[in-house]
């Protein structure tokens, strides 16, 4: 074991992710880090891999060394770890503590006992703390000593096959959900109060808490803009000094439309965290994602009475999921899961919506052509990609018309509008698109590129006049008219597939021609002028870019 001491902190960390909250549960269940620990123990990690002194590397997360060793003896057979000289923050920890504690900055190395020594001396110079706990056995079992006694003598048959597989029932059946009645908004007012909301408001003064320039390899940054103030779709950052290569990190999230269903809010988090790469500069074919469910209990039981539904709708989201990385040829590496989140207080069941997050990080072969979303020069054109549908169910700008008519999430009150018809995501339909995206970028045709997620094109326009300093000049009435929606609807409708671009004008023929036969269409261009305005057959709107900075950043301004 290499790295951080072993605490009591951590202890109850992997069975509190999957226990009910509620007054019973721990006080202490998360781990305390110590980031100069764990930086000396990766530099020293580096190095001992390159002079090849192991032959295999687990860290110590959930369970501890009771994971770690025992996952890594199932290649041998079996392992025999002695616990009387792990190393400990402080005495007095009972021989389970030690086994099972997850405090950080810990990793299990295999190491053949001829490298021992020389891994040893290596972490001395390196201060960094490295204990031999034992040998790696093929006699079937996993045994765990103390002070000279076993403590724990395990098959490693029950220990990787003794847990009984759960036979659970999933029950699927399409919720329906009130559709707002159609009716026509003040889409002056409305732009505004939709970047006001708490779900696109900025979110600044609470990020700024966290530092993002570690190391001095970040491009692009999480803010970015004239004022470096407007989230970034995605950031790059160098793979190391000296080089030119870098990766890019994105992410996609929506629990919205799990009211409507799970698969499609699988998908579309898959395809969002994606085009957030394409927009940055990354290669199509070098992205990988993981994902981080967080749930609801999805077990049946006495407390859970709808869990048929909630594992259907964890099923559909599996399934979801798999479809879109395996046709977008994104593998999952790496993820995570959090099955029992709900907490009951006062007799009160709180259960959270069925939530995954996917996160993406992809290759880019050189940072200098990487991209952010604010338009970079007046006269640019502008470009909208991909097509817009009536596809508003579990959207932002639903749950303003709800508020908006005094509909809320509180109990014995009218319920939020969900509506019907989440966004689909083809990517048979999207591939094509995406890839034209990627030979358009690699030519260098495209000057800035964005991507739409919650509330549609309106706040994303808003985001890139504000993060520019410059205007948008945009006429939309062929735009809205292809899609056949009104303006409110094709400004606030959430659809997957679609990007806005800016170009240069002697770019044009070059750009179109990558797109030719491709859903594409020239709106309008980059004014000079720092405003949002909007022209339709019926009438012209406007928008001045510091008004609607202030709506964006007034909501969390005091917190």
């Amino acid at each position: 074991m290499v790295g951080g001491r072993i605490g009591a902190d951590g202890i109850h960390g992997a069975t509190f992710s999957s226990a009910p909250l509620d007054e019973a549960a721990p006080v202490q269940a998360v781990q305390i880090g110590d980031p100069i620990t764990q930086k000396r123990m990766f530099d020293f990690l580096l190095e001992v891999r390159e002079a090849g002194l192991y032959t295999a590397i687990t860290d110590n997360g959930a369970g501890g060394l009771s994971s770690s060793v025992g996952e890594m003896a199932e290649g041998s057979g079996g392992a025999r770890l002695d616990l009387t000289n792990a190393p400990l923050k402080y005495p007095g920890l009972a021989p389970w503590e030690i086994l099972v504690s997850e405090a950080q900055e810990r990793m299990t190395l295999a190491v053949p006992p001829e490298n021992l020594e020389p891994l040893l001396e290596l972490a001395r110079r390196r201060e960094v703390e490295a204990t031999d706990l034992g040998q790696f056995t093929d006699d079937g079992y996993f045994e765990v000593l103390h002070d000279g006694r076993t403590v724990a003598l395990l098959s490693m048959e029950f220990l990787h096959e003794g847990d009984p597989d759960l036979e659970l029932t999933a029950t699927w059946e399409p919720p329906s959900f009130e559709e707002p009645a159609d009716r026509a908004v003040d889409i002056e007012a409305a732009l505004p109060a939709m970047l006001a909301r708490l779900n696109l408001c900025s979110g600044e003064t609470k990020a700024r808490h966290y530092d993002h320039e570690v190391k001095g390899l970040s491009v692009i940054k999480p803010f970015i803009g004239v004022g470096q103030d407007i989230p970034a779709d995605a950031t790059v950052s160098l793979a190391r000094h000296g080089s030119l290569r870098g990766f890019v990190l994105s992410e996609g999230i929506n629990p919205f439309l799990s009211d409507l269903d799970t698969r499609a809010m699988a998908m579309t988090v898959v395809d969002e965290a994606l085009r957030r790469q394409l927009c940055a500069g990354a290669r199509l074919d070098r992205i990988a994602m993981l994902d981080n469910f967080c749930w609801p209990d999805p077990v049946r039981s006495a407390e859970t009475p709808d869990g048929e539904y909630k594992m259907a709708q964890l099923v559909r989201a599996c399934r979801g999921l798999r479809d879109a990385v395996i046709a977008y040829g994104t593998p999952l590496v790496s993820g995570k899961d959090s099955m029992k989140n709900d907490s009951t207080r006062g007799g009160v069941k709180i259960s959270v919506p069925p939530t995954l997050l996917v996160s993406a990080i992809g290759q880019i072969d050189d940072v200098r052509r990487s991209r952010t979303l604010e338009p970079k020069a007046g006269g640019d054109l502008v470009y909208l990609i991909g097509k817009t549908a009536d596809e508003l169910g579990g959207s932002e700008f639903y749950r303003y018309l709800g508020e908006s008519d005094g509909r809320t999430a509180a109990a014995n009150e009218p319920q939020p509008y969900v509506g019907t018809g989440p966004p689909g995501v083809d990517p048979g339909r999207l591939l094509p698109l995406y890839r034209a995206f990627e030979r358009a970028s690699d030519a260098g045709l495209l000057r800035s590129a964005a991507t739409p997620s919650l509330g549609g094109w309106g706040p994303l326009f808003a985001r890139c006049v504000m993060a520019s300093g410059l205007g948008l000049d945009l006429d939309l009435g062929e735009a809205a008219g292809r899609a056949e929606l009104d303006l409110q609807r094709f400004l606030f409708s959430e659809s997957n597939g679609r990007f806005l671009v800016t170009v240069r004008e002697r770019d044009r023929e070059r750009f179109e021609a990558v797109f030719d036969g491709l859903p594409v269409l020239r709106v309008g261009t980059v004014d000079a002028e720092p405003r949002l305005q909007l022209t339709t057959d019926e009438r012209t709107y406007r928008w001045d870019a510091d008004a609607l900075r202030r709506s964006f950043k007034e909501t969390l301004a005091d917190d």
